[in-house]
This record gives structure tokens, sequence and C-alpha cells, in this order.
């Protein structure tokens, strides 16, 4: 069998967990973002993604204002490859950024504050 590219991610972490499809039923990818105080969904042009030396970085806005600080969640997609249907396990990263903003007042000094977790899941290919 060719070597695959995994397009199912479920990963979590100290009061977090991610589930990231590179595609769906749709055609669209989905990520869906859960922590202690809420749980989000997003699909399609709602997912930046962006490749990197580091891997993949998959950004989406957990709370966006155009007057005010945003947050936004970015999970590091490393990369993975299956030979078969295997599921593999894998260690990444999600990082939570707080975008400081004011359209009254801009902040001085770092205007990004980031928290970094530690994630821990799968990778796998899954038909849809």
């Amino acid at each position: 069998m060719a070597d695959t590219q995994p397009n199912l991610y479920e990963v979590s972490g100290p009061g977090i967990s991610v589930t990231y499809s590179t595609t769906s039923i749709t055609g669209k990818p989905v990520l869906t973002y859960h922590d202690a105080a809420q749980t989000k969904t997003f699909t399609g042009d709602e997912i930046q993604t962006q490749t990197s030396v580091l891997g993949t970085l998959v950004s989406v806005f957990l709370m966006r204002t155009i007057d005010g600080p945003s947050t936004s969640f970015t999970l590091l997609v490393p990369g993975v490859r299956l030979t078969g249907p295997e599921v593999v396990n894998i260690s990444t990263e999600g990082i939570t950024t707080l975008h400081k903003f004011s359209i009254v007042r801009p902040p001085t000094g770092q205007t990004e504050l980031y928290t970094v977790y530690a994630l821990e899941g799968t990778a796998r290919f899954v038909v849809f």
C-alpha cells in the first residue's frame, strides 16, 4: 500500500481537547475546540492553515472583536506518514494567543501573549 497522509487528528492536553479533520463529508476542513469554558466548531474558511518548517499551523479565532482584544488558537500539526489504515500516536503543541488591540488607544509593548499546551493524541486516515 502507498504512503498516506492522515486527515483526522485528535489531541488533548491540560484542560483542552481538539479534533481537526482536513476534510469532511462536505469536502471542507473541520476543527472542534473544547476547554472548560467552551466548545466551538469551525469549518471551511473559518480555519486558516499555513505550512511552515515546524509543520502545518492550523488557526481559528475563539473570540474576535473589531474594537478590542481577540483570542486565537493554533494547532501545530506535525508531519505524519502512514503506510496503511493504522492509527499513530502523536505529540504536538497548541497555542492560545491573546491579541491585544484597541481602537481608542492602541496598546504599547508586546501585543500578543501566548499560552502553550503540550498535546498528545492520534492521527489517522478515514474515509468520509
